[in-house]
């Protein structure tokens, strides 16, 4: 178990393993960043040549491992570019890489610049994040490199509350990244919906243990009860699997709370493509068509551990999309929960169909704004590549969700919803709504305009994450391979900003 402090002693002073020091670029060549200036000291003079022999360049994410001075207690030095300008995203990135360049090392101090609460943040969660792993299914682990025992973050400000609060609030949104990736890296056969619920009721149970727990309430909804309540969307998807559909709805109502926030996510354990079935190379990843679930069940709880005087209403729909006599047919009409019918044209176009369900069961509990969070299309990922989410929605909302990614580090961008949209949303001769029309232009703003259908007027932004939401490659940044837990911070931004 890792130990982490904040703390305000000299990198050159420090007593550790290993010791991490940013490198920025200068109009008179590299050179050590804020922070690291003692330890610039102890090398002195023969720093300059040393850099330049062993070709460090301080491009963001560089590593250049050095054996400590005579003069530093460390017997590790490790480098990591910082570019031109070591901002807070910059410096997120680069903690994360260095927690994957430090192995066998007991202890750590991080001298990377933090002399303001939002680096001391960025460095905080670049490190955990950075470092994270999933090995819950090997059985072989002892060539893994341990952690170190002790992490410290060196800043000049580590006495001022304004810095050890930040720093207390980056190690609960890291576990809720994680928790997210967990979810998300977790084989589809071992999360299907009754074990993602159960899931959630089992960090229902730690998150609220104690008297000092946040008071948070769970309820689960199983397939008899869903039948009752009329979501055809969420049944319908999840009709031809073994493992029944849930809702899972979480309601955090603090005391005095400033503002009501909804929120809602795409909870496909498994997405095959149903009779309109996937090619085989597309179901690859698609245990993670339930990141958008997992990123607003860990970010209310992340809200809740945080004590933000905001309520929070969550409603999480959870389906398995296969194929058998039960599943739904292209041409199937569905009555969404509240009465209004769609035509099924495309069965792997399923995840607006169960956010239908669970968007009108959110506008009525009356928030004063709506976030929902899927991966719902391929065509976002066309757009905007694999590392950009896109918005759409009410101006103000995307606005301030831009505002939000952006000091989080997460990219996003603002994608619009054109009126013909409304139009071909609208086209269905036999029910009120199409769910697809198999135009090749423009399904993700389709999609974002169906979802509209649901959302009552209300203020409201649609947040398609199918292209960030998991690393099919190698590491970069403070972002590891598999389940990003992209969106966590972003909400949990966004939250804040309401109170």
């Amino acid at each position: 178990m890792t130990s982490y402090l904040l703390r305000s002693a000299s990198p050159a002073k420090t007593r550790a393993d290993a010791v991490v020091v940013g490198v920025v670029q200068t109009g008179k060549g590299v050179a050590l960043a804020p922070g690291g200036e003692d330890v610039a000291e102890a090398y002195g003079r023969a720093l300059r040549p040393t850099l330049a022999g062993l070709g460090v360049k301080g491009g963001v994410g560089e590593v250049t491992r050095l054996p400590g001075a005579r003069t530093l207690p460390a017997g590790l030095v490790v480098l990591v570019g910082l570019g031109k300008e070591p901002t807070p995203d910059v410096c997120r990135r680069a903690a994360g890489v260095a927690a994957r360049a430090v192995t066998n090392a007991a202890s750590v101090a991080l001298a990377l610049p933090a002399d303001t609460p939002e680096l001391v943040r960025a460095v905080t969660e670049g490190w955990l994040l950075g470092g994270y792993t999933f090995d819950r299914f090997k059985h072989d682990t002892a060539s893994e490199a341990d952690p170190p025992g002790t992490v410290s973050v060196l800043s000049s400000i580590a006495r001022q509350q304004e810095a050890v609060t930040v720093f207390e609030e980056a190690q609960a949104l890291a576990a809720a990244v994680s928790g997210t990736r967990d979810w998300v890296n977790t084989p589809p056969g071992d999360l299907r919906p009754p074990a993602f619920a159960e899931a959630v009721a089992d960090l229902h149970r730690a998150a609220t243990k104690g008297r000092g727990g946040p008071r948070v309430t769970l309820t689960v909804h199983d397939e008899q009860a869903l039948a009752e309540l009329g979501c055809g969307g969420i049944l319908g998807v999840g009709g031809a699997s073994s493992a029944p559909p849930r809702l899972v709805e979480i309601g955090y109502r603090p005391k005095e709370a400033r503002a009501h926030l909804a929120l809602v996510g795409k909870g496909v354990t498994f997405d095959s493509g149903g009779l309109t079935i996937k090619p085989a190379q597309g179901m690859q990843t698609m245990k993670s068509d339930m990141a958008g679930a997992a990123a607003v069940v860990q970010a209310t709880y992340a809200i809740a551990a945080l004590g933000l005087p905001l309520r929070v209403s969550t409603f999480v729909p959870m389906a398995e999309n296969m194929l058998g006599d039960r599943a739904m047919r292209p041409g199937d009409v569905l009555t969404i929960y509240g009465g209004r019918t769609v035509e099924v044209t495309n069965t792997d176009a399923e995840g607006r169909l169960i956010l239908a369900d669970a968007l009108v069961r959110a506008v009525e509990a009356k928030p004063d704004v709506l976030l929902d969070v899927a991966t719902l299309t391929g065509h976002m990922v066309v757009a905007l590549g694999d590392r950009v989410a896109g918005v759409l929605g009410s101006e103000e909302v995307v606005t301030a969700v831009l505002e939000a990614g952006r000091a989080t580090g997460e990219q996003l961008w603002p994608m619009p919803i054109p009126e013909d949209m409304d139009e071909r949303v609208h086209a269905s001769k036999v029910a009120d709504l199409l769910q697809h029309d198999w135009v090749r232009w423009g399904g993700g703003l389709f999609a974002a305009a169906f979802l509209r259908e649901f959302t009552g007027g209300l203020p409201w932004a649609h947040l398609d994450i199918a292209g960030p939401a998991f690393n099919s490659g190698g590491p970069y940044g403070h972002v590891t391979p598999g389940g990003t837990g992209f969106a966590v911070t972003t909400l949990v931004d966004y939250a804040r900003s309401l109170c």
